[in-house]
This record gives C-alpha cells, sequence and structure tokens, in this order.
C-alpha cells in the first residue's frame, strides 16, 4: 500500500467513547431517498458506499422530529419508531468498513410552509421567514414540551436501532433552535426567552432529553452556527461562548459548526468560486474556546486543503457532503496516496438543484449519486463479444462513453472535431464563476488516458471514417440557435423569426464561446430560455469591459438559478459588473447597430443604438444529421446534446449508460440495473 501522505487526515482521534479511524467526517445533507417518511434500501447503499470509501463519521440527513417540521415528503421522521429497523440494517452495512454512524434529528421551525401538511408554521415568536414568508404560531410551553419529546423519542430509536450517536441539530441553519438562541428571532418574556441562559433553556433540555436516553456508551454532538452571516444574527464570538456554555454541561462529546441561515444560503451550500474553507476562521474563534473536538466545513474539496487546515487547528474534522457526493471513494484515496484520481467536487451545486426539485439527490458528474444500487461504475459486467466502436464527439458524453466501453473491453477510437477535449464545458469554464467546471473535463480525461482509448482530435467524422466500425456513438453535441423564435409565436419556428436576425453581427452564444470574436464595446444579450446560459455570456463579456444589456421576455433573469439557490449572488456579481438587466421584453427587430424592444404587458416599444453585436441564447439544434444518415446502415447510439440539448449531468449518465450490441442483446444483457428499468430485465 502506498504511504498516506496526509498523516493528520489520516489519524484517528477520540470520540466521546469511541474513537473515529481518521479525520474524515461525512456532514448531514438531504438525499430524498425516503419513502413513507422511512429510509428505504437506496438509503442504504448511500451510505454504505460512503463507508466502503473509508469515511470515518456518517451523521445521516437530518430527520424530522415532530410533524410540523416537514412541508414534504422526503424526510424521515426520527420519532417514528418503525425506524428502528431501518436504522439496524443501515448500521450493520456501514459499521462493516470501521465508520461511525449518527442520526441528526432537527426541527426547521419559521424556516418552512404549511402548505404540504397542512399545519402552522412553528417559532418561538411571530416573526416571519424571509424566504417562506409565512406567520408563524408562537409556541406554547407545551409546544415547547412537545418539541423536547421529539428529539428524546428520536434519541430512543437511535439508540435501539443501534447507532453509534446522534447529533442534535437545528441550531445552525436558522432552523428552531437557532431561532430560539438568537435574539433576532426570540422576542420570547418567559422561561424560554430574554436572557441567554433562558434563550438556551430549550436546547440544555434537549441535551438533556437526548443524553437520558443514549447513557454514556453512545457519541452525542451538536450541529451549530460559527456565523449566522446576517444583521441582528448571532456573531462568532457570541456563538463561541454558547458552544462553551454547552460545552460545561458535560453532555456533549463534540460539535459541529456550519454558517449562515435561510436569509443566505450562499453560506450553508456555496457554489463555485466561493472561496474554499471560508468557513473556517469563524470555526477556529470557536475551536479556540473548546476542549471538544470540533467538525469544520465550507467547500473543502482536497486532501491538500483538509491537511493544511488541520494542521493549522482550525478543526479536529474535516466535514464534507458535496466532495464525498461526487466521490465516495474521496477517504480511501487521499489516504493511499491516489489523491489525482479524486473526481472533484466542481461547485455547481446540481446535487442541490434536484433536492430543490423534489428529486433524489444527483451530482453533475457521477452519475452513480443516489443510484448506488442500480450503477455501479467501478464494476461493470463483462462484455459478450468485443467489439470496435467509434465515439463521435469528445465532450462529456463522449468522454464518458469511451472510458466505459474501454473498461468492458472493447475497442474504442475517440473522434474530436477541436483541437481539444472537453466540449461546452470547457467553454463555460471561461467564466470566472466557472472556472471549476473544468474539473470535469480533467478528471474524464484522465480516465480515457488511463484505457486503451485512441483519441484523435482536429478531425471532423465523415461517413467513410467509420466504415470499420461495428457501431458507432454519436455525441456531436449542439449548436446554438439564432433565429429569434420566441414561445410568443411559435408558428415562425422555421427561417428567422426576428428581422435582422441573420445579421453578422449576431451571433448564438455557442459561436461566441467558440470563436471569441472581436466585439465592439456596446453588446445586447437576449435570452429566451432562462437558465445559467445568459448569466454566464453576460459574465465573460462584461469582465472584457463590455457593456452588457441582457434582454429577456422572462419576468426575471435567468430564473433557473434559483433551483441552486445562487441567483442572488450571481445577479449581485452581474449588476456589480455593470450589466443592465431589462425584463417582460420582446425583441421585435435588429437594424444594423439598432435593437427594437417591446414590452410585453405595455406594448411600449423602445430601443437601443450603437449595439455593436447581438449574442441570442435560445437554445440549441442536436448535431444529429450523421446519426440519421448512418442509422438504417449500421448500429449506431444518440447521446448528450446530440439527442437533443440538456444539461451536463445527463450527457454523463447517457454516456455511462450506452450499450453496444442488436436491441435485443441490450434487452436481454442490460449492463446494470439502471439500463434495465429502462429496456429490459436483468
Amino acid at each position: 500500500m502506498t504511504e498516506n501522505p496526509f498523516t493528520i487526515l489520516g489519524s484517528p482521534i477520540k470520540l466521546g467513547p469511541k474513537t473515529a479511524k481518521n479525520r474524515i467526517w461525512m456532514t448531514a445533507h438531504a438525499t430524498l431517498l425516503v419513502k413513507d417518511h422511512l429510509f428505504t434500501d437506496a438509503h442504504i447503499a448511500y451510505y454504505a458506499e460512503r463507508a466502503r470509501g473509508g469515511a470515518a463519521v456518517i451523521t445521516m440527513e437530518a430527520m424530522a422530529t415532530h410533524p410540523t417540521t416537514q412541508p414534504y415528503k422526503g424526510k424521515a421522521f426520527a420519532f417514528d419508531p418503525r425506524m428502528v429497523p431501518e436504522y439496524q440494517k443501515l448500521a450493520d452495512a456501514v459499521h462493516v468498513y470501521g465508520t461511525l454512524l449518527l442520526s441528526q434529528p432537527w426541527h426547521r421551525g419559521r424556516q418552512t410552509n404549511g402548505v404540504t401538511n397542512g399545519l402552522p408554521v412553528w417559532a418561538p415568536s411571530a416573526v416571519p421567514c424571509a424566504v417562506y414568508r409565512e406567520m408563524p404560531h408562537v409556541m406554547t410551553t407545551e409546544d415547547i414540551n412537545e418539541i423536547i419529546d421529539g428529539y428524546r423519542l428520536s434519541a430512543r430509536y437511535s439508540r435501539e436501532g443501534g447507532l453509534d450517536g446522534v447529533e442534535v441539530h437545528g441550531m445552525s441553519h436558522g432552523y428552531l433552535l437557532n431561532q430560539f438562541l438568537s435574539p433576532a428571532t426570540n422576542f420570547r418574556k418567559d422561561n424560554f426567552g430574554g436572557s441567554l441562559v433562558n434563550r438556551m433553556r430549550i436546547v440544555t433540555e434537549i441535551l438533556e432529553a437526548t443524553r437520558a436516553e443514549i447513557g454514556p456508551e453512545m457519541i452525542m454532538g451538536m450541529r451549530i452556527n460559527s456565523d449566522d452571516g446576517h444583521e441582528g444574527g448571532l456573531s462568532p464570538d457570541e456563538w463561541a461562548d454558547i458552544a462553551k456554555e454547552f460545552e460545561e454541561t458535560g453532555l456533549i462529546d463534540y460539535i459541529s459548526c456550519s454558517h449562515g441561515t435561510y436569509i443566505n444560503r450562499m453560506l450553508i451550500y456555496p457554489t463555485a468560486p466561493e472561496k474554499h474553507g471560508f468557513q473556517l476562521d469563524a470555526t477556529a474563534q470557536i475551536k479556540s474556546k473548546l476542549k471538544l473536538p470540533v467538525v469544520g466545513v465550507g467547500r473543502i474539496t482536497t486532501p491538500e486543503e483538509a491537511e493544511t487546515w488541520l494542521s493549522q487547528g482550525k478543526c479536529d474534522f474535516v466535514g464534507m457532503a458535496r466532495a464525498l457526493v461526487a466521490d465516495p471513494k474521496w477517504a480511501q484515496k487521499s489516504l493511499t496516496g491516489k489523491s489525482g484520481t479524486i473526481r472533484p467536487c466542481v461547485g455547481a451545486n446540481w446535487c442541490m438543484s434536484r433536492i430543490f426539485a423534489q428529486a433524489p439527490l444527483g451530482c453533475i458528474h457521477n452519475p452513480a449519486a443516489g443510484q448506488e444500487l442500480d450503477l455501479d461504475e467501478y464494476n461493470l459486467p463483462p462484455m459478450k463479444k468485443k467489439k470496435r466502436v467509434a465515439v463521435v464527439g469528445g465532450g462529456p458524453a463522449g468522454m464518458r462513453a469511451s472510458w466505459t466501453l474501454a473498461r468492458r473491453g472493447h475497442e474504442v477510437t475517440l473522434f474530436e472535431a477541436r483541437a481539444e477535449l472537453g466540449g461546452q464545458v470547457r467553454w463555460w469554464a471561461q467564466a470566472e464563476s466557472r472556472q471549476e467546471l473544468i474539473g470535469i473535463v480533467s478528471w474524464l480525461e484522465d480516465r480515457v488516458a488511463e484505457e486503451d482509448v485512441k483519441v484523435i482530435l482536429n478531425h471532423k467524422v465523415k461517413e467513410a471514417d467509420l466504415k470499420k466500425f461495428d457501431e458507432i456513438v454519436i455525441a456531436a453535441g449542439s449548436t446554438g440557435l439564432k433565429h429569434g423564435w420566441t414561445m410568443l409565436h411559435p408558428e415562425k419556428w422555421s427561417g428567422n423569426c426576428i428581422p435582422g436576425a441573420d445579421s453578422a453581427h449576431v451571433y448564438s452564444y455557442t459561436e461566441l464561446l467558440e470563436k471569441q470574436p472581436k466585439l465592439g464595446e456596446q453588446i445586447l444579450i437576449f435570452d429566451i430560455i432562462g437558465g445559467r446560459q445568459g448569466a454566464v455570456v453576460a459574465e465573460i463579456l462584461a469582465r472584457r469591459g463590455k457593456v452588457v444589456q441582457f434582454v429577456t421576455q422572462l419576468g426575471q433573469a435567468s430564473p433557473d438559478l434559483a433551483s441552486s439557490r445562487d441567483w442572488g449572488k450571481v445577479h449581485g456579481m452581474l449588476k456589480n459588473l455593470g450589466v443592465k438587466f431589462h425584463v417582460d421584453c420582446e425583441l421585435l427587430s435588429i437594424d444594423n447597430d439598432q435593437v427594437v424592444m417591446r414590452d410585453l404587458y405595455t406594448g411600449k416599444k423602445s430601443s437601443f443604438k450603437n449595439i455593436s453585436a447581438v449574442v441570442m441564447v435560445q437554445g440549441g439544434a442536436a448535431n444529429d444529421q450523421l446519426y440519421h444518415s448512418l442509422c438504417d446502415s449500421k448500429p449506431c447510439h444518440l447521446i448528450g446534446d446530440a439527442m437533443a440539448q440538456r444539461r451536463v449531468n445527463d450527457a454523463i449518465n447517457e454516456g455511462e449508460l450506452v450499450q453496444v450490441g442488436t436491441p435485443r442483446d441490450i434487452y436481454n444483457n442490460p449492463t446494470d440495473h439502471f439500463v434495465a428499468s429502462f429496456i429490459g430485465e436483468i
């Protein structure tokens, strides 16, 4: 075995009555793998894979301590005795790898709504959440006792389920216990409000009830903020004092620190390009006052970063979630000299976007995340017959397909028309805010290089090039459109729908990013799809000193950014760069240097003069011509944007799942259960 270069990261540490085998802690995060408020076999597979990958401690996702905490169906009920056998199965699966497993009971308080469950929102005082805006019910003493009892029952079932400990949650991220602790949200005049001792009372009683249930043989910790991150919220100094008070109770074995509330969610799960480790200075303030071990988080993505911050004494454990979503073997690879093969978390927050869309957890470039029952990318079934396979297109879909097909034993040739692999991801990574996306390309390039894949660059494939191959995978991507069609005039899909859209100074966004034309100073972007594309183009141009007008017929610019919760962050950045937004506007015509638009609701026309270039952001047309010319004569597979323009994760998923063989062969012998769910049976 290769010597571990990260000696602190790999060292054991005492954690209450137990010992953690290293300093890598998988912190709690939503999965939405829940069914009927219970864990499922998918949970077991998901957590077991991270345990097998070497994580020392896993804190499972937050689980409700009371029915009022949960507005949707994707959370488990920790207060439900039906969780006991689920815990037992999960503990058995995790403990075989020497990993400690903790539950995380919690209550959202005011940071929710009652739409789904029909129950009122509970909070210590009548202060609505700035996000959900629902006026809460002011909790009575009886209500408070119900919550304490919910935490107590959650602890009991954790013990009966064979878990190693309980992490009391609700003090971080603006949840219920944070609302009691903070003078910004607690205006009570009874024994649960006013002084710090009173504001801490509900937490203290929860800790006492939890410890009474689990005894000294189990670990008990608590999740707190190290900084609320908003005006009137608790500061690092205040949190340090609170943490010290809880330490002195003698009830807890560790403290796990995070940041932020729903007022600024980017402090909780920041996207790129947030500074890695940005939370750890505040965490170090708390650690300096404590004797207990402290878990620190904040976009820790590499073992080098982790070792540095551990050596600086900023924390005792490095907590991570998204890094272990991207690569469940992060710990194992880090501690066995294979850190260069870690699949990097690129900060895209696709994992969170899925959660907020009420879909199970996923990853932008790990197709197995959340699909561990169905897909094992490291243990592929052997092929029945070796074939010569051509993959046309070296973007994420083509690279993933080449890697997978080569590992199954096929003879693979990867064609790319450009000088580099990477497809559109390489273009998007031109933006300062999206630079980390290049990690997707780099990781796949390395995987392709590890296999016996022949890569041919700078070659636009013709039919004649493919005669010697048994099967073809078309992953040729898409080409941006610029004819100006909008859903306002669907009858004008063909041809140029906007007069002047065929002018030389009008570009699709793919033309702009690939060809890098020389442009004048005044640029107009017309975006009809509302995704991240328009925002990225605006950023790139604005950072080059261009004056950018961002026009959209939607009610807000790039509304899809709300799914990753960085809408405000991105728009703030663009406004600081001077980008001007014009919403609810239809583009009418482009004439030399003048662009005319119309307000959708008032009908009022306006115009911009001295526009040197117009960039159309309206989606792309699939590059599927080669497929249609070949599919009747040779087995062909269409994947990624060549199928239909979508997202990076779709391309990578389809690259992983592509199979060669006749339809009957694929039906009778799909590569894995995931393919089988669409095609056939195993």
